[in-house]
């Protein structure tokens, strides 16, 4: 490199280091060269933001810190990566970065999907970039192609597989046949799953990355509080033997798509649940850990990324792909794409939203069981595409596939058919998607 290009060093600070800060580290350390190649600048680190210093890292510990901060501030600090997580300390640290004229570059979801407004002003303001493609899917590339690959056209929906600790919990127990407290237990065992999974299992995760996906794909500010959100933990082995019956699987999915009310307005939906999923839906064989997204633009057409959704090297891979464009930027004197929010779409509820909708009931096995359910259905306007008895006697179940009709007509059918006298309980409701009918 020329010494005018040395001379222009970009200095980085890395907030955290953990699996992914650690392999953020090992690949700026490692490939030094090649990524002064690709930016036109040395990337130089600066200083690695710790909760306790110690020499078995792999790091000098004189670029080891516990003051964050002041590491932040410092002047020949030019680009931020936090990959702490949390809430609290991380906004701070990168509204003090950005506000210093420094760009960031962060795999927070949860922080992104409630204060993505204030961080991306402080961004426009200060003329810096905000990057955040890890925060989706991990390895895999969704968050550019919509921003800047898609830019020119109109998408309408964005389907897909966007945790993979629910996902690997949901293949085994449809493999193994085994419930999902077990499940869940194994999960843990092999590191799937935190020792408090409940920001997976329960959805909150998956609800923040569909709040990011939202915003972007529809120009129009998502928090995750505007998400739909349902978890897995209520899904049976029963309901996967059923599933499968039916030619489908069960997947809990975070979808964002445009919506018309009947009134001709145009609305979005941002919603994450178990779902079932026809076999031959490309999301249906997205197994294990692994993520993927669907998007579905009006002149691209369907468009599927897939890959490895979490771990340390492939987020980092996300992460560098991120440092590598703001450092560039810095290099030639401009800044990336900013928000873009023009549309500002009001979030539909999730009552108004239209889909198709598996039942499951234990029933008095008698006669006249199945034509005063079917009544009810028709009486709340919701039309009744299959319907199969399984199983007899005290272990009699039906299972009702419906046609398209809003939630809020279902959820009216659901309780209605909990106080039938035939009806012993509605065991489960799970949406059906990917098809038409």
């Amino acid at each position: 490199m020329t010494s005018e290009s040395a001379h222009r060093a970009i200095g980085v600070a890395v907030l955290g280091l953990g699996n992914v800060g650690s392999e953020v580290v090992r690949i700026l350390r490692e490939h030094s060269e090649d990524l002064e190649a690709r930016v036109g600048a040395p990337l130089e680190l600066r200083g690695v933001a710790v909760r306790r210093p110690g020499k078995d890292r792999g790091i000098p510990e004189e670029l080891q810190t516990t003051d964050a901060e002041s590491l932040v501030a410092r002047d020949d600090v030019d680009l931020v990566v936090e990959v702490i997580g949390g809430m609290d300390l991380p906004r701070k640290l990168i509204l003090s970065a950005l506000n210093s004229g420094k760009s960031v570059v962060t795999a927070n979801k949860a922080l992104l999907a409630d204060h993505t407004g204030e961080l991306a002003e402080a961004a426009e303001l200060h003329n810096v970039d905000l990057y955040f493609e890890a925060a989706v899917a991990g390895a895999i590339p969704v968050i550019r192609p919509l921003i800047q690959s898609l830019a020119g056209d109109r998408v309408n929906k964005v389907a897909g597989i966007v945790n993979g600790t629910t996902n690997f919990i949901l293949s085994a127990m449809d493999e193994t046949g085994a419930d999902y407290a077990s499940t869940l237990a194994e999960a843990g065992r092999l590191g799937y799953a935190e020792a408090d999974p409940t920001a997976d299992v329960e959805g909150y995760d998956a609800a923040a990355k569909a709040a990011i996906l939202a915003s972007i794909a529809f120009h129009t500010r998502v928090t995750a509080a505007d998400v739909y959100r349902e978890g897995i933990s209520k899904i049976t082995a029963a309901d996967l033997t059923s599933a499968r019956a039916l030619d489908c699987t069960i997947k809990l999915l975070s979808i964002c798509e445009r919506i018309t009310t009947p009134e001709g307005k145009e609305r979005i939906s941002a919603r994450v649940y178990p779902a079932l999923v026809p076999l031959e839906h490309p999301l249906a064989s997205v197994n294990g850990a692994f993520n993927a997204v669907v998007v579905e633009a009006e002149n691209a057409g369907r468009l599927m990324f897939y890959g490895q959704g979490a771990g340390g090297a492939p987020t980092a891979s996300a992460v560098m792909g991120d440092l590598v464009m703001a450092a560039r930027n810095k290099v030639n004197g401009g800044r990336g794409p900013r928000e873009s929010k023009y549309a500002k779409l009001k979030v539909a509820p999730i009552g108004d939203i239209p889909t198709r909708y598996y039942v499951n009931m234990q029933v008095a096995d008698k006669a006249g069981v199945l034509s005063a359910v079917a009544a009810e259905f028709s009486q709340h306007g919701v039309s009744i595409s299959t319907v199969r008895q399984e199983g007899a006697g005290d272990g009699a179940r039906l299972v009702v596939v419906t046609h398209v009709a809003t939630d809020s007509a279902l959820s009216e059918t659901v309780e209605a058919l909990s106080k039938l006298e035939f009806v012993t309980a509605v065991t489960s409701v799970l949406r059906l998607e990917g098809t038409e009918q």
